[in-house]
């Protein structure tokens, strides 16, 4: 399916709620019950004109119409997630889909409501959403700062780093990599100097969820 391409643009500071319904009625009553409840929101009758002004990195949610004219919420859903664009989704729907109900949730939605739905429950899973938002952008910045301080190891350090979080101790690793005891201390200090840490949980800890950068054949000499 033939996609409009997402926008460029700095990414915005305030969380926004994203109604996406060919239904007015419903953008209008989701956009009042939001602002009642003091959070900001953007609505759009179809998915092309989110798409059109959404700014990439913007933090939020989106409820979505799982049924809409052109492309459909699933099909939204799935472009978002190719993209790599992470966000909580609620999805709406007028009747009860319960195969799509469960491939939306499978790909990652929140919750599948069904119109009409109960004012407190959506303002609750809005909150949620916004809080898992938050959480995961987070873990996503503190993921890549661990990344970016793995990314300065050397070829060398990088492999005394993978032996010692596999629980070795430095005899063995020394005989294993050919080289001093003396010199595997040595590369351990620089490491945990490098990597902002004082112990091996330490270690483990920052390597968790990072992806350091290939180096084969382009690290430096240890």
């Amino acid at each position: 399916m033939s996609s409009p391409p997402l926008l460029p643009g700095a990414p915005a500071q305030e969380p926004i709620v994203y109604v996406i319904d060919d239904d007015e009625s419903i953008r209008e009553l989701l956009t009042w019950l939001m602002k009642r409840n003091a959070i900001r929101t953007e609505a759009f009758p179809n998915a092309k004109a989110f798409l059109k002004a959404y700014r990439p990195g913007a933090p939020g949610c989106l409820i979505l119409d799982l049924y809409m004219p052109g492309m459909s919420g699933l099909d939204l859903q799935q472009y978002l997630k190719e993209a790599g664009i992470e966000m909580p989704v609620i999805f709406l729907s007028g009747r009860a889909d319960v195969p799509n109900a469960v491939l939306a949730v499978k790909s990652g939605a929140i919750d599948f409501i069904e119109k009409p739905f109960d004012y407190r429950r959506i303002v609750e899973l809005v909150r949620d959403c916004l809080r898992r938002d938050a959480a995961a952008r987070l873990d996503r910045e503190q993921a890549k700062g661990r990344a970016g301080r793995l990314a300065t190891l050397t070829l060398r350090e990088r492999e005394v780093l993978d032996r010692v979080i596999a629980g070795k101790v430095n005899r063995v690793i020394a005989e294993e990599m050919q080289i001093s005891i003396k010199t595997v201390e040595a590369h351990r200090s620089r490491i945990m100097e490098k990597l902002a840490v004082d112990s091996v949980a330490g270690l483990v800890q920052a390597t968790l969820g990072a992806r350091p950068p290939d180096r084969t054949g382009g690290g430096q000499p240890g």
